[in-house]
C-alpha cells in the first residue's frame, strides 16, 4: 500500500458534501410532499393516500440512514487527517478505511431508495394509463 497522506482523506471532502446535499434535497422534497398528503389526508382519507404515506415513512427512515452515514464518512476522513497529521498513520489508514465502508453503505442504502421511488411513481403512471 502506498503511503496514504493528508490528501487523500481531502479528496473526498467534495464528493462526500455534494452527496450530502443531494440527500438533504431528497429529504426537504419529501417533508414537502408529506406535508401536502397531510393535507389532503385530513380533508378526504383514503386508502391510496395511507399507502403514499407508509411508503414516504420508509423513504424518509432510509435517507435519514444515507445522510448519517455520510456524515460518519465525512467525520471519520476529518479525523484521519488528523492522525496521519499527528503521525498515526497507520490509526488514520484504518479510520479512513472505516469512513470508505461508511459511504459505501450510505450510497447502497440511496440505491434502495430510489428503486422504492421508482415503484412508487410507476404506481401513479400505472393508474393514470388505467383511467385513460
Amino acid at each position: 500500500m502506498d503511503k496514504l497522506t493528508l490528501t487523500t482523506p481531502a479528496l473526498l471532502f467534495s464528493a462526500v458534501s455534494l452527496i450530502l446535499l443531494a440527500y438533504t434535497n431528497r429529504f426537504l422534497g419529501y417533508a414537502q410532499v408529506v406535508r401536502n398528503l397531510y393535507e389532503r389526508f385530513k380533508e378526504n382519507p383514503d386508502s391510496i393516500l395511507l399507502a403514499q404515506i407508509k411508503n414516504l415513512r420508509k423513504r424518509m427512515y432510509l435517507t435519514r440512514a444515507m445522510q448519517l452515514l455520510g456524515v460518519l464518512s465525512l467525520f471519520l476522513c476529518v479525523v484521519s487527517m488528523f492522525l496521519i497529521y499527528v503521525d498515526l498513520r497507520m490509526s488514520g489508514a484504518w479510520t479512513f478505511g472505516v469512513g470508505l465502508l461508511s459511504l459505501i453503505v450510505s450510497l447502497a442504502i440511496s440505491a434502495w431508495e430510489i428503486q422504492i421511488s421508482v415503484r412508487a411513481l410507476d404506481l401513479h403512471l400505472t393508474d393514470m394509463e388505467k383511467k385513460l
